[in-house]
C-alpha cells in the first residue's frame, strides 16, 4: 500500500481545516493510501518532521498558509528525495496556490494530489533560508493600512501599496540606500520598495507585471521602485504599474537567477509574507525545479 504523510497547521486561515479534515483524509484513503496524520506543533515542525521521517512515504502533503508551505519546502529540499509534495492551501492569501491553479476549496485541493500532475517548481534561497514565491523589502514591510478589495483588484498589489503611501505622505518614509548586483550589472540607488517574485499573484492580487511569470524557468522577476524626489512622481509610478509596463525612469525591472543586495543599514525583508529579518547583505538564488508539486491538469 502507498504511504502518505499529511501535515497540517490547525491554526492557519482561522482554523478552517478543522471542518474539512475528515473529508480530506477520506479522499486520500479512497485513493488507496495508508495515511499518517501529523498536526504541526510549533515553528519548523513541518520541516523537522519531513527531514526525520519523509523518506518513509511515497507522497507528502502539507496544509496551511504560505509560511507552512515554506517549512515543507525547506524540509523537502533538505531531505533530497524524489518524493512529490501536495499542497492544500489554508491561509488568507494563498498566492502560490493561485499561481499554479490549486483550488481554495480544500477538498478539491486534496483531489489534486490524487488526480493532478506533478510539476517541478523553482524555489528561492534567501541567504540560508528558502522562499517559494516572493521576497520583498521597503514600504510593504513597514506600512499597514486599509484598502478596499475593489481597489486592489483594479490597481494590483504594488499599486495599492503606493497609493496608500501617497495618501499617508512620503515624509514618513526613509529612503533605502541599497546596491543591487545582477551578473555584471551594479545598481546603486535609493528605493522605497523592492520585490523578487516567482508568482503571478502577490498579496492576494494578480499583478499585470508578472502575468508571464514561469515557475520552472530558473529565473525570478525583480522590480525595484526608486525613492521619488518629488512625491508627485508617485502618480507616474502608479500609472506605470497599472499598465503593467515598468517605467525605467522610476523603477528597475529584470529577470535573473541570482541577485545580491548590500546596504550600510539593516533592511527589513519579508519572505512569502512572513518576517524575513533585517539584513545588510542578502543573496537570492533560484533553485531551478527543486521541488515537485502536484497541480491540476490543464483542461484541453
Amino acid at each position: 500500500m502507498k504511504k502518505l504523510l499529511f501535515l497540517y497547521n490547525a491554526h492557519s486561515g482561522r482554523e478552517k481545516i478543522k471542518s474539512k479534515l475528515v473529508k480530506i483524509i477520506d479522499i486520500f484513503a479512497k485513493a488507496g493510501y495508508e495515511i499518517t496524520v501529523h498536526p504541526t506543533q510549533a515553528k519548523d515542525d513541518a520541516t523537522n518532521t519531513i527531514i526525520a521521517d519523509g523518506d518513509r512515504y511515497d507522497t507528502i502533503v502539507v496544509s496551511g498558509g504560505d509560511g507552512t508551505l515554506d517549512e515543507a519546502v525547506k524540509g523537502m529540499i533538505t531531505l533530497n528525495k524524489d518524493i512529490p509534495l501536495g499542497y492544500i492551501p489554508a491561509g488568507s492569501t494563498n498566492d502560490f496556490a493561485k499561481t499554479i491553479g490549486i483550488s481554495s476549496d480544500m477538498a478539491k485541493a486534496a483531489e489534486t494530489v490524487i488526480y493532478g500532475e506533478q510539476f517541478p517548481c523553482d524555489v528561492g534561497t534567501f541567504n540560508d533560508s528558502y522562499f517559494v514565491y516572493i521576497a520583498a523589502f521597503g514600504i510593504l514591510t513597514e506600512v499597514s493600512y486599509e484598502t478596499k478589495q475593489e481597489f486592489k483588484n483594479v490597481f494590483g498589489h504594488m499599486a495599492y501599496v503606493l497609493e496608500g503611501v501617497r495618501s499617508v505622505g512620503m515624509g514618513n518614509f526613509k529612503p533605502i540606500e541599497m546596491t543591487i548586483t545582477v551578473g555584471d550589472r551594479v545598481i546603486k540607488d535609493s528605493f522605497i520598495y523592492g520585490m523578487i517574485s516567482n508568482s503571478t499573484s502577490v498579496g492576494g492580487v494578480k499583478s499585470p507585471l508578472f502575468k508571464e511569470s514561469q515557475l520552472n524557468d530558473g529565473k525570478f522577476e525583480g522590480i525595484f521602485v526608486r525613492y521619488p524626489e518629488d512625491p508627485t512622481d508617485l502618480n507616474a509610478v502608479l500609472a506605470s504599474l497599472i499598465a503593467g509596463e515598468p517605467d525605467p525612469e522610476y523603477m528597475y525591472y529584470f529577470k535573473a537567477g541570482e541577485i545580491h543586495f548590500t546596504s550600510d543599514e539593516p533592511v527589513a525583508w519579508t519572505r512569502d509574507g512572513e518576517a524575513g529579518g533585517s539584513h545588510t547583505e542578502v543573496t537570492i538564488k533560484n533553485l531551478k525545479q527543486a521541488v515537485t508539486i502536484f497541480k491540476p491538469v490543464k483542461k484541453k
